[in-house]
C-alpha cells in the first residue's frame, strides 16, 4: 500500500509536469449506469428523510446536524494561513455543541445558519461560482437548499484543488526530476523486477539495429555506429509510435505516458496517409493545378474529414478511400474547369481512385515511402533537439510541415523530458546490453 501510494503520487506530480493544462475534474458515474442509479435512489432516499425529520412537530435535527458538521469541516478546509478571522467567525456560528443545545431546547434556526454558510461560501468560492452563489441566495426551502450547498460545496473543492496544482506546478518543475526518480527508485527496490520490460524494449532495439546493419557476413568484428548508446535510445523512443498496445506490455519506465505515445502514434499514422494521398494526387495531376491558391487545404480538408474516425473500431479503411477517390476527382474536375483546363478524363479518374485505394496497403510503395520519411524526420528531431536545430523537412512532406512540426516537438519534449528522470536506469541496461 505504502508502495502503491507512492506510484500514485508520483503518477500525479508527472502529469502536472508534462499536461499543462491538467485539471482536476468531478468525478461523474456513466449517465444510466448501475452505480448512477444506485446513487440516485440513496441520496433521494437521504433528503427525504432529512425532509420528514424536519417536518416533525417537533421537529427531528439529527440529521441536519451531521450535515451542519459536515458543512464546518469543508468550509474549514477552504481556508489558507492566513484567514484567522474567517476561521474563528466559522468557529463561532457553527458551534456544534451549542447547535445541539439549541436544538434540544428547540430554539435552533437552520435557515440562519444556512445564510451565514452561503454569505461565506460566497466569500470563499471563486470568481466563476458567483452566479451559483446567487442562486443560492434565491432558494427559500431549506432541503433543497442544503442539497444545491453541497453540490456548491463539491465543485468548490474542485476549484480548491486545481488552485493548489497551479501553486504547485512551478515548484514542482524545480524537482520533478529528482522527485520522479526517487520514487521510482523506491519502487525499484520494492519490486526488484520492474524494469523487465524496459530492458527487453531496448534488447529488442538492439536487435533490429544489427539486423539492419548487417551487411551478410557471417559475424560483424565490431558494433555498427548505429549501436552508440545514444542512437539506441532514441530508436527505442521511436518504436513506441508503433506499438500494439494490445498485446505487448509498455516498458515500465514510459508507462505514465503510455496514452500520449498513444496519440502520438495515431497522429502519425495519420499523417503518413494523408501526406501519401496528396503525393499521389498531385504526382497524377501534374502542373495544372500546382499553386493553385486555396486547393491544397481543401484536398487536405476533404481526406482529414474522412481519417476524422480512422482509429475507431468501425472505420473501413477500403470503404474511406474509395469515397476519397471519389470526392478528390470531383474536387479536381471543378478546380480545373474554373481555371481554363481540361476536364478530368474518365481514364485519369480511374487511375487517381485506383492509385488512391492502393494506399490503404501497409506494403504500398508511397505508403512506405512517406512512412519511411516521417519515421525519419521524427528520429532526426529526437538528434536535434539537444542543439536546437530545426531538421531538414523531407520531400513530399511540405503540406502536412505544420502538424509533423508540432507532432515532432511533442514527442521530443516528452521523450527528453523521459531521459533526465530514468538516465541512470536506461545507462546500466543499455551498457550491460
Amino acid at each position: 500500500m505504502e508502495t502503491a501510494k507512492g506510484m500514485t503520487n508520483m503518477a500525479l506530480a508527472h502529469e502536472i509536469m508534462v499536461n499543462q493544462s491538467f485539471k482536476v475534474k468531478p468525478a461523474e458515474l456513466p449517465e444510466g449506469s448501475l452505480q448512477h442509479r444506485f446513487k440516485e435512489i440513496m441520496h433521494k432516499a437521504f433528503w427525504d428523510c432529512l425532509e420528514d425529520q424536519l417536518k416533525e412537530d417537533p421537529p427531528t435535527y439529527s440529521h441536519a446536524i451531521k450535515l451542519l458538521a459536515e458543512i464546518k469541516e469543508t468550509l474549514l478546509s477552504f481556508l489558507l494561513p492566513g484567514h484567522g478571522r474567517l476561521r474563528s467567525r466559522i468557529e463561532e456560528v457553527l458551534d456544534l455543541p451549542l447547535i445541539q443545545q439549541q436544538a434540544e431546547n428547540g430554539a435552533l434556526d437552520i435557515s440562519q445558519l444556512s445564510q451565514f454558510i452561503v454569505g461565506m461560501m460566497g466569500s470563499l468560492c471563486a470568481p466563476c461560482r458567483d452566479e451559483d452563489i446567487k442562486k443560492l441566495k434565491e432558494i427559500s426551502d431549506i432541503v433543497p437548499l442544503l442539497k444545491q450547498i453541497f453540490s456548491l460545496l463539491d465543485l468548490m473543492k474542485v476549484d480548491m484543488a486545481n488552485f493548489a496544482v497551479s501553486s504547485i506546478r512551478p515548484h514542482l518543475m524545480q524537482q520533478s526530476v529528482e522527485y520522479e526518480r526517487s520514487k521510482f527508485q523506491q519502487f525499484l527496490e520494492k519490486q526488484p523486477n520492474a524494469l523487465d520490460y524496459t530492458e527487453k524494449w531496448l534488447e529488442d532495439t538492439v536487435r533490429c539495429l544489427r539486423e539492419a546493419g548487417a551487411d551478410g557476413s557471417s559475424a560483424a568484428s565490431s558494433d555498427p555506429p548505429s549501436l552508440l548508446p545514444l542512437n539506441v535510445h532514441n530508436h527505442a523512443y521511436l518504436r513506441l509510435l508503433r506499438w500494439d498496445h494490445l498485446s505487448d506490455p509498455f516498458p515500465e519506465t514510459v508507462l505514465m505516458d503510455q496514452n500520449r505515445f498513444q496519440e502520438m502514434q495515431q497522429e502519425a499514422e495519420r499523417l503518413v496517409l494523408l501526406s501519401s494521398v496528396l503525393l499521389v494526387v498531385y504526382t497524377t495531376t501534374g502542373e495544372a493545378i500546382s499553386g493553385l491558391p486555396g486547393l491544397m487545404e481543401t484536398l487536405k480538408h476533404t481526406v482529414n474529414v474522412m481519417l476524422a474516425d480512422m482509429h475507431a473500431p468501425s472505420f473501413s479503411a477500403h470503404e474511406a478511400f474509395a469515397t476519397i477517390g471519389e470526392k478528390l476527382c470531383v474536387e479536381l474536375s471543378q478546380c480545373l474547369s474554373q481555371h481554363g483546363y481540361s476536364p478530368f478524363s474518365p481514364d485519369r479518374k480511374s487511375i487517381l481512385r485506383g492509385q488512391i485505394s492502393a494506399i490503404v496497403q501497409p506494403d504500398n510503395p508511397v505508403h512506405k515511402l512517406m512512412d519511411s520519411r516521417i519515421q525519419s524526420y521524427l528520429l532526426v528531431s529526437l538528434e536535434s533537439s539537444q542543439n536546437k536545430t530545426p531538421p531538414h523537412l523531407p520531400g513530399g512532406l511540405a503540406p502536412v510541415s505544420k502538424e509533423l512540426k508540432e507532432l515532432a516537438d511533442r514527442f521530443s519534449r516528452l521523450v527528453n523530458y523521459n531521459k533526465v528522470v530514468f538516465s541512470p536506469f536506461y545507462q546500466n541496461q543499455i551498457r550491460s546490453i
